[in-house]
């Protein structure tokens, strides 16, 4: 008699192989994104590196702008200090927490789900543009992942009494304290306590708590939420930023057009960052097959959270339509619900058949792997190629230092008023550097003038030494480069 599928060596280790895919896909990818796709910064990660350079611990010099994700710019900042202003230092904070997000995802997809569908999903997650974007943008963005992920995954454990219980209330209850830095993460509390005031097994085992270890929890929770409840105090008008109130009411009929194009737009390009749209059309089949799911399974504690936390952040995202991030862990588990149907419904056709059951399970890889290649393709072509997203990011900052590399002379950067923030943390980081926003010819020394601000210095017919290019821009002339001699 032949050897039973379940005998070889392939079947017995595939959840190992799947895991080991996983970690090799994760770090690669990681790699890759963070360092060469698409290799440029945007505006918004500059504007978080000028933000957490400006972090103060003095209540004289204190910036009340600077306590909005005040926990990802205390990484980031303490990442520049350590390494300097480059690339890899700006986004290494979002590739750690991504990193740890994919992690706890895969945690919470194991708890939540099957191991097959954990693994699938899990892949799938990981490949798709809006997370590969938002691990590697050097901006608070990725907190809104790591912190959604790890409050399910520590809540998870506490309700499962897993080990360590008490360490998981901490945990627990500090990321809390820490996810209400963020704009709009109140509002993901918010669905999680409903889901618990609202389903019946949630409340039991809330009962069944220590109320001390609870108790000393929330302590340290109120320790880290007390410098933004200070700031809020003094200043209400940045709690409703944390809230997303807007000052003006938008127009929402164009945020609802917005919301659509951002989802549902898989014919256009557009110059909008993260890329539109934020699945790739295989995933939103997906997720639509988990909405139908969570409709049909209404019962369930999942169904509970992933309803509430859709139902408080459909208005939200409304009036707040760029905020796409914040949807990422509600579409991660309704994506898996749409995988775990498609398994379920063909283990139904074949319950005793273990060769069909296998059968079915080729053109569902073919499917999924489809999906984790064009994800990838469209995250890279798209970052690399598409002229309209391209422009969104500039390679000054990689072109700047490599020039300084080369300078062992005084370097003057002339900048525009609005680059001169950024370009003052970078001369902060070099001794021999220093910012003006016209001319400066220092003896002996090197002169960079900006793109931006070359208008002005091209008023005193100095002719440049040399022009410093960019084939990725279309404005290619990116620094002009000045020198003089010692006389």
């Amino acid at each position: 008699m032949g050897k039973q599928i379940t005998e070889y060596l392939l079947y017995r280790w595939r959840y190992l192989l799947g895991y080991g895919v996983i970690a090799i896909s994760l770090i690669g990818l990681l790699i890759v994104a963070g360092v060469f796709i698409p290799g440029a910064l945007t505006q918004a990660e500059m504007n978080s590196v000028v933000m957490s350079k400006a972090i103060s611990f003095s209540l004289d010099s204190f910036d009340v702008n600077s306590i909005i994700n005040l926990p990802y710019h205390l990484l980031q900042r303490a990442s520049l200090d350590l390494f300097g202003v480059s690339l890899l230092s700006i986004k290494l904070p979002s590739l750690l927490l991504g990193f740890l997000s994919a992690l706890g995802m895969l945690m919470l997809l194991r708890m939540w789900f099957k191991q097959n569908v954990a693994v699938l999903t899990a892949i799938l997650v990981i490949t798709t543009g809006q997370f590969l974007f938002i691990a590697q943008s050097g901006s608070p963005s990725i907190m809104y992942v790591f912190c959604s992920i790890w409050l399910l995954v520590s809540a998870m454990m506490i309700s499962r009494r897993a080990k360590f219980s008490g360490l998981w209330k901490i945990v627990l209850f500090s990321l809390s304290a820490i996810s209400l830095y963020t704009p709009l993460s109140p509002y993901v509390l918010i669905a999680l306590l409903s889901a618990v005031i609202l389903h019946p097994h949630l409340r039991y085992l809330v009962r069944q708590l220590s109320k001390v270890k609870i108790l000393a929890a929330g302590l340290l929770a109120l320790v880290i939420v007390a410098p933004l409840m200070y700031v809020t105090i003094r200043h209400p008008d940045l709690g409703l930023r944390l809230l997303g109130v807007p000052t003006e009411w938008p127009n929402l009929q164009a945020n609802a057009v917005l919301l659509l194009e951002q989802y549902f737009n898989f014919t256009s390009s557009n110059n909008m960052i993260p890329m539109n749209p934020v699945y790739g059309l295989g995933p939103m089949i997906l997720i639509a097959l988990g909405i139908y799911r969570l409709f049909t399974t209404k019962y369930t504690a999942r169904s509970y959270i992933i309803s509430a936390w859709a139902i408080l952040l459909t208005p939200v995202l409304l009036i707040n339509p760029r905020f796409t991030s914040i949807t990422f862990v509600p579409g991660l588990l309704l994506m898996a619900m749409g995988i775990n149907t498609l398994l379920s419904f063909w283990y139904k056709l074949f319950p005793r058949n273990p060769y069909a059951r296998l059968a079915g399970l080729v053109p569902l890889a073919v499917l999924l792997g489809g999906m984790v290649l064009s994800g990838i393709d469209r995250y890279a072509y798209g970052y690399l190629y598409n002229p309209e997203t391209r422009s969104n990011f500039s390679n000054d900052l990689r072109l700047v230092n490599k020039q300084l590399r080369q300078e062992k002379s005084t370097v003057t950067l002339v900048v525009s008023k609005d680059e001169a923030p950024f370009y003052a943390v970078v001369a902060q980081y070099h001794p021999n550097v220093s910012i003006a926003e016209s001319l400066v010819l220092v003896p002996g020394g090197v002169t960079l003038v900006s793109h931006d601000a070359y208008p002005v210095a091209k008023q005193n017919a100095i002719e440049p030494y040399r022009i410093i290019t960019d084939t990725t821009t279309h404005n290619a002339d990116r620094f002009y480069v000045y020198k003089t001699e010692v006389k």
